[in-house]
């Protein structure tokens, strides 16, 4: 990460703490991490903190073995490691009294803090308040600029060419598995940095389930196969769902799928400045509801999309947050019925200051294998 851009973010973060009355903010490994310093760690038993103080430069508490990592910030995190044989405490003791963390406000992740961080924080800073953080860093990450758009067209990029790849190779026979890990392989091969999450592919009556996972079940003619995957290009994702069939489908999965693609259509148009997040999910329902299919509609019409395959902001009903130049999400509008198959169309979506731009392109239209 460039350090003009880091620089910027952390300003940024710095006002917003300010105006949320924050004294500083820790924050472990995760997306939000990433954003401010493009730094990278597992969550394990070993606890990495970094503290963003409201006043002063950031630092972290870290594992000796992950320093060479921040050396090439020169500098810009002051770092308190420790050792495997002595433990973290020394550490967490010395950063907090260091930034004079007592009694402080201290922003933390609601989603990501975990049991055994806080607790050397509540240690270590003698009366300090956590305080969940999560509105502060979604104001810095909810609107994408050029640059991070440009790595997510890049995941679009790369996931599409996979998916035409596995296309190619389906027949009746191989297992939900089987396809699910050809589709790993040729993701990785075109270039993705990893597997943003695991690919969904479902048959038949296992496609009925949103989040069905992949199993040893032959893929049969006469079904919907549904193929829902992402890429990783410079952190940032791209998630698209396709469903297929193998053979005819029956006359109803042929309506539903025309319904869906509707629905599809429907949702990325109603994508605006100004407009609300649910109005996007609104539109897209209406296309369901009023084919019959309501009640087999049973998730929200889309998430954010960005270092997280699942972030602000939620296109579903209630959430009535203007849309903005720069915010990414899904439009994805599914219908499943139960015992028999499913069917969901997945795009990426750009909100642009004249309207709206998908980042995904695979054809929409029934695939016949």
């Amino acid at each position: 990460m460039r350090e003009d851009l880091r620089s910027s973010r952390i300003a940024r973060l710095q006002q917003e703490m300010e105006r949320k009355g924050l004294d500083c903010l820790a924050l472990v490994p995760g997306a939000n991490l990433f954003y401010l310093t493009g730094l990278s760690f597992h969550l394990s038993e070993r606890p990495v903190v970094a503290l963003f103080p409201v006043d002063a430069p950031p630092a972290i508490i870290l594992p000796v073995l992950e320093e060479p990592k921040v050396a090439s910030l020169g500098g810009a995190l002051q770092t308190y490691p420790y050792t495997d044989e002595r433990g973290p405490a020394a550490a967490f003791q010395q950063a907090c009294a260091a930034l004079e963390l007592a009694q402080a406000r201290i922003g933390v992740e609601e989603l990501r803090m975990r049991v055994m961080e806080a607790r050397l924080l509540e240690r270590y800073a003698p009366d300090c308040q956590l305080v969940p953080a999560d509105a502060v860093l979604e104001t810095l990450r909810v609107t994408k600029d050029a640059g991070e758009v440009a790595r997510m067209r890049r995941a679009a990029a790369v996931v599409e060419a996979a998916l035409r790849a596995v296309l190619a190779q389906i027949r009746p026979g191989m297992t939900e598995r089987e396809v699910a890990g050809l589709l790993m392989v040729e993701t990785l091969r075109g270039g993705s940095e990893g597997m943003p999450f695991d690919p969904i592919v479902v048959a038949g009556p296992n496609a009925a389930s949103p989040h069905a996972v992949p199993t040893d079940r032959p893929i049969q003619r006469g079904e919907t196969v549904i193929v829902d995957c992402g890429a990783v290009v410079g952190g940032y994702v791209s998630d698209i769902t396709r469903t297929v069939a193998l053979g005819g489908l029956p006359e109803e999965m042929v309506r539903v799928y025309e319904v869906v693609r509707r629905a599809n259509e429907a949702g990325r148009a109603a994508v605006r400045p100004g407009r609300a997040a649910q109005d996007v999910d609104r539109a897209a329902r209406a296309v369901i509801r009023e084919a019959g299919y309501g009640d087999f509609f049973i998730h929200r019409t889309g998430h954010g999309l960005g270092l997280e395959v699942h972030e602000p902001p939620y296109i579903v009903e209630g959430n009535r947050q203007p849309l903005q130049a720069g915010m990414t999400f899904t439009v994805e509008p599914g219908v499943y019925l139960p015992g028999v198959g499913g069917v969901r169309i997945e795009d990426d979506v750009l909100v642009t200051p004249e309207g709206a731009e998908t980042l995904t392109t695979f054809p929409r239209e029934l695939i016949i294998l």
